[in-house]
């Protein structure tokens, strides 16, 4: 290989909090990934017990000849009930930061990937204006306590899945495990069957509203705190193709699902994009790959 990247370049690596911590109980997805309808593959239980294993997980990252880390903190840890900061879920965050940087490992810490506290849920979820308060409240708590070892901090990953989410689940609103699920869910959280919001299934214009308030209020005190830190959000944009004559929708497509998130980033310092699929959209709507594309 003859090109050279710049000096400083990030080599990482990236996880969230749930799909590898384990035994997230306080979380929403713990709710609703062991609801008897779930539409969860499998509950995470123990997953990979990063949690414990976090100090050979990082050593790992270093031998491998990465040279950053990005990583959730888990918001049902630090808060596991409204107004309850928890010392040891910060100071567990604090080690882990300390670890990376030990490993020579830049810390990119995420605040928000996909869960909440199920508290939140019962509150109105990300229906709720509240929430964007909330978020803020706990990202002011994370950063005192440990944003002087972070590279960067990412706010929300994703803040635009929700809505594709949405794109997809209109073709599945009459899905009977679908609506169990839903079901289930509202029971569970102890709301209405239209008041269960958690992250992934905020998928109107005024819950992106929130989301995106969310973004902006966490973004300023992690600001307050160490202004020097660089804060953003993540996206994820597909690829979107148009054949003849369907340009139309795909940019109609492509301002509501990315364009809107692009311009609440204008005055960040940073926008993580990640990009998984492509979409092809024709005159009559979204079309297939192409034969022989699988």
């Amino acid at each position: 290989m003859t090109e050279r990247f710049p000096d400083g370049f990030l080599w990482g690596t990236a996880t969230a909090a749930h799909q590898v911590e384990g035994n997230n109980v306080n979380s929403d997805f713990w709710v609703l990934e062991n609801l008897a309808n779930t539409v969860f593959a499998e509950p995470s239980g123990d997953a990979i017990d990063h949690c414990h294993r976090y100090a050979d997980d990082i050593a790992l990252l270093a031998n491998l000849g990465f040279n950053s880390y990005r990583f959730s903190i888990e918001w049902a840890r630090v808060e596991p009930e409204p107004g309850h900061f928890s010392q040891a879920a910060l100071d567990h965050y604090r080690r882990m930061l300390e670890t990376c940087n030990r490993h020579g490992l830049e810390p990119v810490v995420t605040y928000h990937h996909f869960t909440s506290p199920r508290w939140l849920i019962s509150r109105g979820g990300w229906r709720s204006p509240d929430t964007a308060g909330r978020f803020a409240d706990y990202c002011a708590k994370a950063t005192c306590a440990f944003g002087d070892l972070m590279t960067a901090a990412c706010t929300i990953n994703e803040v635009n899945l929700p809505l594709m989410i949405g794109q997809w689940l209109k073709h599945d609103a009459d899905n009977p495990k679908q609506i169990a699920f839903r079901q289930q869910a509202a029971q569970a959280f102890g709301v209405d069957k239209d008041e269960a919001v958690p992250f992934l299934f905020a998928t109107s214009t005024r819950e992106s509203d929130t989301i995106l308030a969310a973004h902006a209020q966490g973004a300023a005190v992690i600001k307050a705190e160490r202004s020097d830190l660089s804060v953003g959000m993540t996206v994820a944009p597909s690829d979107m193709q148009a054949v003849a004559g369907g340009e139309g929708l795909r940019d109609q497509v492509r301002r509501e699902l990315r364009d809107v998130f692009l311009e609440a980033a204008r005055g960040d310092d940073f926008i993580g994009v990640q990009t998984y699929s492509r979409e092809r959209y024709g005159p009559q709507g979204p079309l297939p790959p192409e034969e022989g594309c699988p």
